[in-house]
């Protein structure tokens, strides 16, 4: 009986999900204890942050591993900025409302800055520092004229970061186009 190439690349696509599903089960099976996703219906403890255990314990602390001289920095899991001089010293912190679509961790530049427009939300914002693009949704910091951080609506592919308007401020001032922007997690 002849054997077509479409049922070779079968029986080998098959082989070769089944060894897959072997090995991520064998992994799953080896977790330590709390390293793994949270089952549905669980809930985390009340008081429990996203934020790393040194966010937490000193927000004006610059993440390692951020780089050098002077740039922009943006945690993902801290949802808190720092602008970080040539000489190494903060000049701000500040908390921010994350966006909808989020940057990967990485080294991006300030690309442009719109002083007003209206946010892909409908919002009017302040105070644009854009930095990369996500899936054709600009990334950026911006702050409502309203002075308002609430978040985007859930299903909006926003690219907003925001800030408070004297965050805001402080972000045009400071991140100038080709600015260095670290992004961590």
């Amino acid at each position: 009986m002849a054997v077509s190439s479409s049922g070779i690349v079968a029986g080998l696509t098959a082989a070769a999900l089944a060894t897959v599903g072997y090995l991520a089960h064998q992994a799953a099976q080896t977790l330590p204890a709390g390293l793994g996703r949270a089952h549905a219906g669980t809930t985390p403890a009340a008081g429990v942050s996203k934020a790393p255990p040194r966010a937490r314990k000193d927000p004006a602390a610059v993440p390692e591993g951020s780089g050098e001289g002077a740039r922009v920095v943006y945690s993902l899991h801290g949802d808190r900025v720092w602008l970080v001089g040539g000489d190494e010293v903060v000049t701000r912190t500040f908390e921010v409302t994350p966006s909808a679509v989020d940057p990967a961790p990485g080294n991006y530049a300030v690309t442009s800055r719109s002083n007003a427009v209206t946010g892909s939300d409908g919002v009017p914002v302040e105070h644009v520092v854009r930095f990369t693009s996500v899936g054709g949704v600009v990334i950026g910091f911006s702050a409502a004229v309203t002075d308002s951080t609430t978040a985007p609506a859930p299903k909006a592919r926003t690219g907003g970061i925001r800030e408070s308007r004297a965050d805001g401020e402080a972000m045009w001032t400071f991140a100038t186009i080709g600015r260095k922007v670290v992004v961590v997690r």
